[in-house]
């Protein structure tokens, strides 16, 4: 019988195309430690590894390392568009590049199973867009395992703060300067919202603004929330989520008010209601392709491996405009 399956390139190919012997390319690709390798050597072994399109055997390798071979990325429970799925489909590609299996789980209320995950998974690393829960870290910490929170990588050049400019600069270049932010209702998701916020008002000021204001959104007290800002002078809002400016929205036509006329919203994460809502609504919008990467390399760096080349620089967020500015 005959097959038409290509064959697979293996640790032999590699070597007699970098000219140089099998325990080296393993040495290489293992990042093995103790061993004395010149730098053109390596990159002999990376280029042939690369052009064959050589990839290792997970078990194999895992097996040799005594390790699971997982990174464990959590996914969060928050609304933030469809960007961390993304971004998680990028990053599972990139590392299975390395023979690294990632394993996605969810954020729920309880995060007991985030926890189970960590103890039972065995993971080599954890990585999730925001901080962990208390007691999610406190696994991670307690199976020492590195954990990379994605948000925080100085690769991404501070989100919160860039993102707080970009939108307070489009608000301002709309004439506005009494801003309010909004938070969500919930307690848990609350510093998410300072994250967000305190871009928000490190932006404002900047350009000598009055402080801004805040308040908490619920469909509760949408419309007295969004009244108050607007008796006391406020002109637009930035939302902590694109899920927290349609609460505002709802909030401005209970109470019978006319946006961006009495009020301009902006949220951010581009999340599939903005488009939909009335109006549609002014968001950020983040590159996954950015966040993936960043989020990889700091894994590989963490691990110990090679980390790939720099991709093309991109900005990781950009401004939707729609029609609620």
């Amino acid at each position: 019988m005959s097959t038409n399956k290509a064959v697979r390139p293996t640790t032999v190919d590699v070597a007699r195309l970098a000219s140089v012997s099998t325990a080296t390319v393993s040495y290489v690709l293992n990042n093995a430690e103790g061993r004395r390798i010149s730098a053109p050597t390596r990159e002999a072994v990376y280029r042939a590894a690369e052009l064959l399109g050589y990839r290792p055997n997970l078990a194999a390798r895992n097996l040799a390392r005594g390790k699971s071979g997982v990174v464990l990325y959590v996914v969060p429970h928050v609304a933030v568009g469809e960007m961390p799925m993304q971004a998680g489909s990028r990053m599972t590609t990139e590392l299975a590049r390395q023979g690294l299996l990632q394993v996605q789980i969810f954020e729920t209320e309880d995060d007991q199973h985030v926890v189970d995950a960590v103890e039972n998974l065995d993971p080599i690393a954890v990585t999730s867009l925001f901080p962990l829960s208390e007691a999610a870290l406190g696994a991670v910490r307690a199976a020492g395992i590195p954990h990379i929170e994605i948000g925080a990588l100085p690769a991404l050049g501070d989100p919160h703060l860039s993102v707080g400019e970009m939108r307070v600069e489009h608000l301002v270049s709309r004439g506005h300067r009494r801003i309010a932010f909004a938070y969500t209702g919930i307690a848990k998701w609350r510093p998410l919202g300072d994250y967000w916020f305190e871009g928000v008002a490190r932006a404002a000021r900047l350009r000598d603004l009055p402080p801004v204001r805040v308040g908490e959104i619920t469909t509760d007290n949408a419309a007295d929330v969004v009244t108050g800002w607007v008796h006391d002078g406020v002109t637009a809002v930035c939302a902590q989520s694109d899920e927290i400016a349609c609460l505002v929205l709802y909030g401005i036509h209970q109470a019978r008010l006319r946006c961006p006329h009495d009020l301009a919203v902006i949220g951010v994460d581009a999340g599939p209601m903005g488009v939909v809502s009335t109006p549609p609504l002014t968001t950020v919008q983040f590159d996954p392709r950015a966040v993936a990467d960043a989020a990889v390399t700091a894994v590989f760096e963490r691990l110990g491996l090679p980390t790939p080349p720099p991709g093309e620089v991109t900005d990781i967020s950009r401004l939707i405009v729609r029609s609620s500015t």
